[in-house]
């Protein structure tokens, strides 16, 4: 039986900034089956942060992030990276948790965004990890985005 977890946006639960959700069907197609279990998740509500919540940019890659060496900020000025750190580290704390086998994690997120993450203010795709990418990729663990998943040996 594998163990997966995935962005709780892709499963329909209106945890995306806005209070709305990303839903995929493909991912959530994963539900019916039997030889898996799905545990949702949201970094940014596991870091403290509240749903509906403002919109936020990397200042860079989400491994400068967790070094210190760049920001999160919201579309008002609010620096927000401690709480994306600590959703990231909680993220981890879950995986570990469950023993999960792959993550499946939502494209151009701030948080979750795999070797793309969408920069609202300057309407600009960064070739950046999203930070709780970027730690469940140092902490070994294999995630995909929700683009991938025809790809994956699921």
């Amino acid at each position: 039986m594998k163990r997966i977890l995935v962005s709780a946006c892709l499963l329909g639960l209106n945890t995306k900034y806005d209070g709305t959700n990303n839903f995929n069907n493909k991912v959530a197609k994963l539900l019916k089956r039997s030889d898996v279990v799905i545990i949702p998740f949201c970094p940014e509500q596991l870091g403290g942060l509240p749903t509906p919540r403002e919109p936020a940019d990397l200042t860079g890659d989400g491994v400068k992030v967790l070094n210190g060496e760049a920001r999160v900020i919201t579309r008002s000025g609010l620096d927000v990276t401690e709480y994306y750190i600590k959703g990231a580290q909680e993220s981890v704390k879950l995986a570990r948790l469950c023993r999960i086998d792959i993550i499946i994690l939502k494209s151009r997120s701030p948080s979750c965004g795999i070797n793309g993450v969408y920069k609202a203010k300057d309407i600009k795709l960064m070739p950046w990890n999203g930070v709780t990418a970027a730690l469940l990729r140092k902490e070994d663990f294999t995630i995909i985005s929700d683009e991938e998943i025809d790809k994956a040996d699921l």
